[in-house]
């Protein structure tokens, strides 16, 4: 996303909220939106088959039942 994207989507998404960034925080909003859109763009570059499902279940183990 552009700079200009950003802030246009920034203004939008907080007008919806009703929510209020204060003057002092608009920049590392700003700031923050195009990293989450840096990082978006790279996952989304992944090319994805039809066999590259979600797991049908997730079963989280500590560090050490990972160990062999």
């Amino acid at each position: 996303m552009s700079p200009a994207q950003i802030e246009a989507y920034v203004d939008a998404a907080s007008a919806l909220l009703d929510l209020t960034i204060e003057t002092a925080h608009r920049p590392g909003v700003l700031r923050y939106f195009g990293l989450a859109a840096d990082m978006a763009a790279l996952v989304d570059a992944v090319p994805l088959e039809p066999h590259h499902e979600a797991a049908v279940h997730f079963t989280p183990i500590s560090p050490r039942e990972g160990e062999a």
